[in-house]
C-alpha cells in the first residue's frame, strides 16, 4: 500500500495569522480596494505575513484580491492583515474606480441622429 501524499497547504493556521481576530478593524475594504505600501515606513517588528503584504505592495498598488491570492490566504484573513497595517500606516488604500453611470438614451440617439446627418 502506497501512502498517501500530504496535502500541500499552510502550516500555520489562519488565527495565529490573524492574533485570534476574525474581523478587521474597518469594514472599509472590498475585494478591488488598491493597496499602497508606504515607502518610509520600516517592517522590523510586522509579522512575515505583514511582511510580505509590504513587500507585494511596493513596486506599485495591488488590489486587496491580488494580495489574498499572493498570500494563498482567505480574503478575511487578508482583510484583518491590512486593516492592521493600515492603522499603523504601512498601508494606504484607494478606493476603486466607481462605475459608470449609465447614460441617457435619448441623448445617444440625438447624438447618433446628429452624426448621420452630417455624414
Amino acid at each position: 500500500m502506497t501512502p498517501r501524499p500530504r496535502p500541500r497547504g499552510r502550516l500555520v493556521r489562519s488565527y495565529v495569522v490573524t492574533e485570534g481576530r476574525a474581523h478587521p478593524t474597518r469594514n472599509t475594504l472590498d475585494l478591488v480596494t488598491l493597496l499602497i505600501a508606504a515607502e518610509d515606513m520600516p517592517l522590523a517588528g510586522l509579522s512575515p505575513e505583514k511582511r510580505r503584504v509590504m513587500e507585494l505592495c511596493r513596486p506599485g498598488s495591488l488590489s486587496l484580491a491580488e494580495v489574498a491570492g499572493h498570500l494563498q490566504l482567505p480574503v478575511s484573513v487578508t482583510k484583518v492583515l491590512v486593516a492592521d497595517l493600515m492603522d499603523s500606516g504601512h498601508i494606504v488604500t484607494r478606493a476603486p474606480i466607481p462605475a459608470a453611470r449609465p447614460s441617457d438614451a435619448g441623448i445617444l440617439q440625438e447624438v447618433l441622429d446628429g452624426l448621420r446627418a452630417r455624414l
